[in-house]
């Protein structure tokens, strides 16, 4: 049976490059500036631009 994947609904906040020698942290550490701020940001990893976003779901 094949997988099907639904595309929520998205705001990028911040984009990091997954080749960046500090690995997600950039963006680990954006997004917990956001979440102390009231932003519900998470970080995810976009395959397709081989990098690591951070974002609010549900926003678009």
């Amino acid at each position: 049976m094949a997988a099907h994947y639904v595309c929520q609904p998205r705001t990028v906040l911040h984009r990091v490059s997954a080749g960046n020698p500090r690995g997600s942290w950039p963006a680990e550490e954006f997004a917990a500036q956001r979440r102390e701020e009231g932003v519900p940001a998470e970080v995810v990893m976009d395959l397709r631009s081989d990098s690591f976003l951070v974002i609010v779901r549900g926003e678009s």
